[in-house]
Protein backbone atom coordinates (compact mmCIF):
# COMPACT_ATOMS: atom_id res chain seq x y z
CA UNK A 1 0.00 0.00 0.00
CA UNK A 2 0.97 3.75 -0.35
CA UNK A 3 1.27 4.84 3.20
CA UNK A 4 2.25 8.10 4.49
CA UNK A 5 4.22 8.23 8.27
CA UNK A 6 4.31 11.66 10.24
CA UNK A 7 6.94 10.89 12.82
CA UNK A 8 7.42 12.30 15.89
CA UNK A 9 10.02 10.71 18.88
CA UNK A 10 10.33 11.73 22.36
CA UNK A 11 13.02 14.81 20.69
CA UNK A 12 11.65 18.15 22.55
CA UNK A 13 15.06 20.14 22.36
CA UNK A 14 15.70 23.47 20.37
CA UNK A 15 18.69 25.45 20.21
CA UNK A 16 16.10 28.69 19.49
CA UNK A 17 14.17 30.46 21.82
CA UNK A 18 11.01 31.44 19.46
CA UNK A 19 8.40 33.06 21.93
CA UNK A 20 5.74 31.78 20.19
CA UNK A 21 6.73 28.00 20.43
CA UNK A 22 6.29 26.49 24.26
CA UNK A 23 9.72 24.15 23.15
CA UNK A 24 11.98 27.06 22.72
CA UNK A 25 15.30 26.46 24.73
CA UNK A 26 14.25 23.44 26.01
CA UNK A 27 17.14 20.96 26.88
CA UNK A 28 16.91 16.99 26.53
CA UNK A 29 18.74 15.62 29.14
CA UNK A 30 21.58 13.17 28.21
CA UNK A 31 19.06 10.02 28.75
CA UNK A 32 16.47 11.72 26.78
CA UNK A 33 18.44 12.06 24.10
CA UNK A 34 19.39 8.47 24.18
CA UNK A 35 16.10 7.04 24.39
CA UNK A 36 15.40 9.72 21.15
CA UNK A 37 18.10 8.11 19.30
CA UNK A 38 16.48 4.52 20.14
CA UNK A 39 13.48 5.18 18.88
CA UNK A 40 14.52 6.84 15.53
CA UNK A 41 16.42 3.93 15.02
CA UNK A 42 14.00 1.51 15.78
CA UNK A 43 11.62 3.37 13.26
CA UNK A 44 14.20 3.81 9.88
CA UNK A 45 14.58 -0.20 10.90
CA UNK A 46 10.87 -0.59 10.43
CA UNK A 47 10.43 1.79 7.37
CA UNK A 48 13.52 0.24 5.67
CA UNK A 49 11.96 -3.25 6.39
CA UNK A 50 8.70 -2.13 4.47
CA UNK A 51 9.82 -3.24 1.05
CA UNK A 52 6.57 -4.58 -0.20
CA UNK A 53 4.64 -0.52 0.51
CA UNK A 54 4.96 2.38 -0.71
CA UNK A 55 5.96 4.66 2.35
CA UNK A 56 6.14 8.37 2.30
CA UNK A 57 7.60 10.21 5.78
CA UNK A 58 7.92 13.33 7.44
CA UNK A 59 9.40 13.89 10.50
CA UNK A 60 7.59 16.48 12.95
CA UNK A 61 10.20 16.94 15.87
CA UNK A 62 8.84 18.87 18.57
CA UNK A 63 12.66 20.46 18.80
CA UNK A 64 15.04 20.32 15.96
CA UNK A 65 16.40 17.39 15.03
CA UNK A 66 18.72 18.22 12.30
CA UNK A 67 21.59 19.20 14.79
CA UNK A 68 21.64 15.57 16.18
CA UNK A 69 23.37 13.59 13.91
CA UNK A 70 21.05 10.97 13.89
CA UNK A 71 18.46 12.49 12.36
CA UNK A 72 20.87 13.41 9.42
CA UNK A 73 22.46 10.40 8.97
CA UNK A 74 18.60 8.61 9.12
CA UNK A 75 17.44 10.63 6.50
CA UNK A 76 20.15 9.96 4.37
CA UNK A 77 19.98 6.61 4.32
CA UNK A 78 16.40 6.17 4.16
CA UNK A 79 16.19 8.27 0.83
CA UNK A 80 18.24 5.67 -0.61
CA UNK A 81 15.95 3.06 -0.11
CA UNK A 82 13.69 2.26 -3.27
CA UNK A 83 10.67 1.84 -1.56
CA UNK A 84 10.91 5.53 0.31
CA UNK A 85 8.85 7.69 -2.52
CA UNK A 86 9.55 10.44 -0.18
CA UNK A 87 11.55 11.41 2.92
CA UNK A 88 11.17 15.09 4.61
CA UNK A 89 12.05 16.92 7.78
CA UNK A 90 10.81 20.35 9.64
CA UNK A 91 13.62 22.17 10.38
CA UNK A 92 15.12 25.78 11.80
CA UNK A 93 18.07 24.94 9.05
CA UNK A 94 20.68 25.88 11.81
CA UNK A 95 22.71 22.84 11.12
CA UNK A 96 25.20 21.74 9.13
CA UNK A 97 24.44 21.47 5.18
CA UNK A 98 27.52 19.06 3.79
CA UNK A 99 25.40 15.98 5.12
CA UNK A 100 22.78 16.45 2.26
CA UNK A 101 25.39 15.08 -0.05
CA UNK A 102 25.49 11.69 0.94
CA UNK A 103 21.49 11.88 0.51
CA UNK A 104 19.38 11.09 -2.79
CA UNK A 105 18.17 14.03 -3.19
CA UNK A 106 15.42 13.09 -5.53
CA UNK A 107 13.96 11.89 -3.04
CA UNK A 108 14.66 13.81 0.41
CA UNK A 109 13.67 17.24 1.25
CA UNK A 110 13.60 19.74 3.61
CA UNK A 111 10.75 21.89 5.06
CA UNK A 112 12.52 24.88 6.29
CA UNK A 113 11.52 27.86 9.06
CA UNK A 114 13.38 31.53 9.21
CA UNK A 115 12.71 32.51 12.45
CA UNK A 116 13.45 36.46 12.69
CA UNK A 117 16.02 37.34 15.79
CA UNK A 118 16.69 33.70 16.32
CA UNK A 119 19.29 33.64 13.51
CA UNK A 120 20.94 36.19 11.60
CA UNK A 121 19.37 36.70 8.44
CA UNK A 122 22.41 36.34 6.15
CA UNK A 123 23.30 32.96 7.66
CA UNK A 124 19.98 31.87 7.05
CA UNK A 125 19.75 33.18 3.37
CA UNK A 126 23.37 31.45 2.91
CA UNK A 127 22.03 28.05 3.79
CA UNK A 128 18.89 28.32 1.47
CA UNK A 129 21.20 29.09 -1.42
CA UNK A 130 23.34 26.91 -0.23
CA UNK A 131 20.59 23.79 -0.31
CA UNK A 132 19.35 25.36 -4.09
CA UNK A 133 23.37 24.92 -4.96
CA UNK A 134 23.41 21.21 -3.67
CA UNK A 135 19.48 20.41 -5.68
CA UNK A 136 17.88 19.60 -2.65
CA UNK A 137 14.13 20.24 -2.89
CA UNK A 138 13.19 22.43 0.00
CA UNK A 139 10.36 25.28 1.03
CA UNK A 140 10.80 28.33 3.18
CA UNK A 141 8.46 30.00 5.76
CA UNK A 142 7.77 32.28 8.49
CA UNK A 143 4.91 32.83 10.90
CA UNK A 144 2.98 35.31 9.85
CA UNK A 145 3.30 38.29 12.80
CA UNK A 146 3.01 41.62 11.99
CA UNK A 147 6.68 41.67 13.06
CA UNK A 148 7.86 39.42 10.75
CA UNK A 149 6.77 40.98 7.66
CA UNK A 150 9.01 42.65 6.43
CA UNK A 151 12.06 39.88 7.09
CA UNK A 152 9.64 37.98 4.76
CA UNK A 153 9.72 40.54 2.06
CA UNK A 154 13.23 40.86 2.22
CA UNK A 155 13.58 37.22 2.38
CA UNK A 156 11.12 36.57 -0.99
CA UNK A 157 12.95 39.20 -2.69
CA UNK A 158 16.42 37.48 -2.23
CA UNK A 159 15.65 33.53 -2.29
CA UNK A 160 15.51 31.91 -5.40
CA UNK A 161 12.68 32.52 -7.88
CA UNK A 162 11.09 28.58 -7.87
CA UNK A 163 11.39 28.39 -3.95
CA UNK A 164 8.20 28.56 -1.98
CA UNK A 165 7.82 30.76 0.56
CA UNK A 166 4.78 29.54 2.58
CA UNK A 167 3.18 31.78 5.87
CA UNK A 168 2.02 30.36 8.47
CA UNK A 169 -0.95 32.20 10.59
CA UNK A 170 0.46 33.16 13.96
CA UNK A 171 -1.88 31.08 16.48
CA UNK A 172 -4.61 33.34 18.08
CA UNK A 173 -3.84 36.08 16.08
CA UNK A 174 -6.86 37.74 13.95
CA UNK A 175 -5.98 39.07 10.36
CA UNK A 176 -7.78 41.84 9.10
CA UNK A 177 -8.21 41.85 5.02
CA UNK A 178 -5.60 44.65 4.43
CA UNK A 179 -3.05 42.48 6.63
CA UNK A 180 -4.33 39.05 5.07
CA UNK A 181 -3.27 40.74 1.97
CA UNK A 182 -0.45 41.63 2.77
CA UNK A 183 0.60 38.25 3.43
CA UNK A 184 -1.19 36.85 0.58
CA UNK A 185 1.32 38.73 -1.86
CA UNK A 186 4.05 37.06 -0.29
CA UNK A 187 2.10 33.44 -0.51
CA UNK A 188 -1.12 33.17 -2.71
CA UNK A 189 -2.03 30.17 -0.66
CA UNK A 190 -2.22 32.23 3.02
CA UNK A 191 -5.84 32.42 2.47
CA UNK A 192 -5.59 28.31 3.23
CA UNK A 193 -3.68 29.52 6.88
CA UNK A 194 -5.62 32.04 7.76
CA UNK A 195 -8.87 30.69 9.57
CA UNK A 196 -9.42 27.08 10.76
CA UNK A 197 -11.05 24.78 8.82
CA UNK A 198 -13.73 23.40 9.64
CA UNK A 199 -13.48 19.68 9.75
CA UNK A 200 -16.09 17.60 11.72
CA UNK A 201 -17.28 15.28 10.09
CA UNK A 202 -15.95 15.59 6.83
CA UNK A 203 -13.32 12.91 5.22
CA UNK A 204 -9.63 13.13 5.38
CA UNK A 205 -7.06 10.87 4.67
CA UNK A 206 -5.79 10.87 8.29
CA UNK A 207 -6.15 6.81 9.25
CA UNK A 208 -6.48 5.32 5.86
CA UNK A 209 -3.38 6.60 3.86
CA UNK A 210 -1.95 8.64 6.23
CA UNK A 211 -0.65 7.49 10.18
CA UNK A 212 0.93 9.84 12.83
CA UNK A 213 3.39 7.68 14.83
CA UNK A 214 5.22 8.50 18.20
CA UNK A 215 8.58 7.29 19.81
CA UNK A 216 6.53 4.13 21.71
CA UNK A 217 5.37 3.07 18.12
CA UNK A 218 1.71 4.35 19.03
CA UNK A 219 -0.08 4.80 15.85
CA UNK A 220 -2.85 7.71 15.68
CA UNK A 221 -4.93 9.25 12.17
CA UNK A 222 -2.86 12.42 12.93
CA UNK A 223 -1.20 14.59 15.83
CA UNK A 224 -4.11 16.34 16.83
CA UNK A 225 -6.26 13.25 17.56
CA UNK A 226 -5.80 11.42 20.42
CA UNK A 227 -7.68 7.93 19.61
CA UNK A 228 -4.91 5.19 19.52
CA UNK A 229 -5.54 3.05 15.85
CA UNK A 230 -3.12 0.33 17.16
CA UNK A 231 0.65 -0.16 16.96
CA UNK A 232 3.30 0.11 14.24
CA UNK A 233 5.92 -2.81 15.38
CA UNK A 234 3.43 -5.77 16.60
CA UNK A 235 1.50 -4.31 12.62
CA UNK A 236 -1.79 -4.27 14.81
CA UNK A 237 -2.73 -0.72 13.34
CA UNK A 238 -2.99 -1.92 9.69
CA UNK A 239 -6.60 -3.61 10.06
CA UNK A 240 -7.61 -0.34 11.85
CA UNK A 241 -6.30 1.83 8.35
CA UNK A 242 -10.00 2.83 6.79
CA UNK A 243 -11.42 5.97 5.49
CA UNK A 244 -13.22 8.00 8.18
CA UNK A 245 -14.53 11.30 8.84
CA UNK A 246 -12.86 13.85 11.28
CA UNK A 247 -13.86 13.92 14.66
CA UNK A 248 -12.33 17.64 15.71
CA UNK A 249 -14.77 20.58 15.24
CA UNK A 250 -11.75 22.30 13.26
CA UNK A 251 -8.23 22.36 11.79
CA UNK A 252 -5.67 24.95 11.97
CA UNK A 253 -2.24 22.86 11.50
CA UNK A 254 -0.90 22.81 7.58
CA UNK A 255 0.09 19.34 8.17
CA UNK A 256 -3.13 18.64 9.27
CA UNK A 257 -5.95 20.00 6.84
CA UNK A 258 -3.45 19.70 3.62
CA UNK A 259 -4.80 15.97 3.66
CA UNK A 260 -8.95 17.07 4.40
CA UNK A 261 -10.27 15.85 1.06
CA UNK A 262 -13.00 18.47 0.94
CA UNK A 263 -9.67 21.06 0.45
CA UNK A 264 -7.66 20.66 -3.03
CA UNK A 265 -4.05 21.01 -1.43
CA UNK A 266 -3.29 16.87 -2.88
CA UNK A 267 -3.59 18.47 -6.71
CA UNK A 268 -2.15 21.69 -5.45
CA UNK A 269 1.20 19.81 -3.76
CA UNK A 270 0.82 17.42 -5.66
CA UNK A 271 4.18 15.56 -5.30
CA UNK A 272 5.46 18.03 -2.69
CA UNK A 273 2.71 17.26 -0.06
CA UNK A 274 5.03 16.21 2.45
CA UNK A 275 7.84 19.23 2.07
CA UNK A 276 4.92 21.36 1.29
CA UNK A 277 5.95 22.97 -2.16
CA UNK A 278 3.31 23.33 -4.31
CA UNK A 279 2.90 21.52 -8.41
CA UNK A 280 2.45 24.20 -10.70
CA UNK A 281 2.45 27.35 -9.99
CA UNK A 282 5.66 30.08 -8.86
CA UNK A 283 4.76 30.64 -5.48
CA UNK A 284 5.11 33.65 -3.47
CA UNK A 285 4.79 35.65 -7.14
CA UNK A 286 1.72 37.08 -7.80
Amino acid sequence: MDLTVLYRGPLASCDYDCPYCPFAKRRDSPTQLRADRAALDRFAAWAAAQTGDRLSLLFTPWGEGLVRSWYRRTLAELSHLPHIRRVAIQTNLSCRTDWLDTADRDTLALWCTYHPGQTPYDRFLTKCHDLARRGVRYSVGVVGLPEHLSAARRLRADLPDHVYLWVNAAEGHTYDDAEAEDWTVLDALFPYSRTPHASAGLPCRTGESVISVDGEGTVRRCHFVRAELGNLYDGSYRAALRPRPCPLTVCDCHIGYVHLETLPLYDVFAGGVLERIPAAVRPGRT
